[in-house]
């Protein structure tokens, strides 16, 4: 299956990529292979502990509805959870804490009575929002064949 060409920003220039596989393909400065795709989670990359607890922290629902939410400008808690359905106090708590841990949220407080607090997303967090919408616009195209699988698993499941 052929992928459409990618384009990538270097230094504030946009560069083509024709695809991702041929860009891991290729060699790195150091003449060491680069790894492909199906590499990059495995043991096979060296790095892979520090991926895997980076995709730990951006990959659960919370802190992707999270960084959905600030993409667009900072925002205080109580706005915060009202935009993200379903979150609890102390989780919004938990995953703002793991976002300005990780370098994607900023946490500025105000000397004021009362206490005033605003979250926004870092420029690093901002850069999270293309995959974020990207992923949310793949759930929302595929999730008539999804409700459907899972039709079918539980039928099979049932009947077995």
């Amino acid at each position: 299956m052929a992928q459409a060409p990618l384009s990538v920003a270097v230094d504030d220039e946009a560069v083509a990529i024709e695809s991702i596989d041929d860009e891991l393909a290729a060699e790195a400065s150091d003449g060491c292979p680069r790894l492909q795709q199906s590499e990059l989670c495995t043991t096979a990359n060296p790095s892979s502990r520090v991926v895997r607890e980076i995709l730990a922290r951006v990959g659960d629902k919370w802190s992707l509805l999270t960084i959905g939410a600030l993409h667009d400008g900072p925002l205080r808690f109580t706005e915060l959870q009202k935009r993200i359905d379903g979150i609890s106090h102390r989780m919004l708590t938990q995953t703002l804490r793991g976002l300005e841990r990780d370098g994607l949220v900023s946490r500025r407080a105000y000397p004021e009575i009362p206490p005033r607090v605003e979250y926004e997303a870092t420029p690093l967090g901002r850069s999270l929002g293309e995959p974020v919408f990207a992923l949310v616009a793949w759930a929302g195209a595929h999730h008539d064949e999804i409700a459907a699988a899972r039709e079918a698993y539980d039928g099979d499941r049932e009947a077995g």
